[in-house]
């Protein structure tokens, strides 16, 4: 029922109401990749993970999970269902507890059960289009699994069509740019963030020339 549920709200009701307010997806033959992998993205709307998962194929939609903050999307017992039984979603606890499993130890157990990840390592939304500093975790991850490949994607128009502070949505033409899949080539924490960060930059680089050749 749980996965019936989630098909539903992505394949059907996400994804019709993003081509309403002019989501498009390129590349995105980059999605048929069997999990285990992990999807790293620019952040800049809450539009952003659904616009993601609504694109992926079903088989891998069901296995597939945005990794997101309790003390956000778990605040109250709704919320909590809506992110775990709708969006599909893994909840951190960033204040966890003594002995409770760190963030690490749950995404890496997803991995070996063979399921995929979402990830935005900038961390929080930020400007419209402009790439923060990425985070020491994707490289953390990735360097306790280099075998796991990585998908980059950028994003451009999710912080126009939802801007961060806003309840209205404002149709505007989005687009997704999926790259291929990538391995990490270092095994140096800081070196393999660097490396995912470009591989981002690349596809924004890609899109950019794709909008505007």
């Amino acid at each position: 029922m749980r996965w019936l549920l989630i098909i539903l709200f992505y394949k059907v009701f996400v994804q019709l109401f993003l081509r309403i307010i002019g989501v498009k997806w390129i590349g995105i033959k980059n999605f048929h990749v069997p999990p285990p992998y992990i999807i790293v993205s620019n952040h800049n709307s809450h539009l952003d993970t659904m616009s993601i998962m609504a694109a992926l194929p079903i088989k891998q939609l069901i296995k597939t999970h945005p990794v997101a903050a309790a003390d956000y999307f778990g605040k109250t017992s709704f919320t909590r269902f809506l992110s775990r039984y709708v969006l599909n979603a893994i909840l951190i606890n960033r204040n966890r507890k003594e002995g409770d499993p760190s963030p690490m130890e749950i995404m890496i157990r997803f991995l070996d059960m063979g399921h995929g990840l979402v990830l935005f390592p900038e961390g929080s939304r930020g400007e419209p289009e402009e790439l923060q500093v990425f985070q020491k975790g994707i490289g953390a991850l990735l360097s306790r699994r280099p075998e796991i490949p990585y998908i980059p994607i950028f994003m451009k128009g999710m912080g126009r069509v939802l801007p961060k502070g806003e309840k209205l949505l404002v149709p505007f033409d989005s687009y997704l740019a999926i790259g291929p899949k990538c391995y990490a080539k270092q095994h140096e924490v800081t070196l393999i963030v660097k490396e995912v960060e470009e591989s981002v930059r690349l596809q924004r680089e890609f899109l950019l020339h794709l909008l505007n050749p």
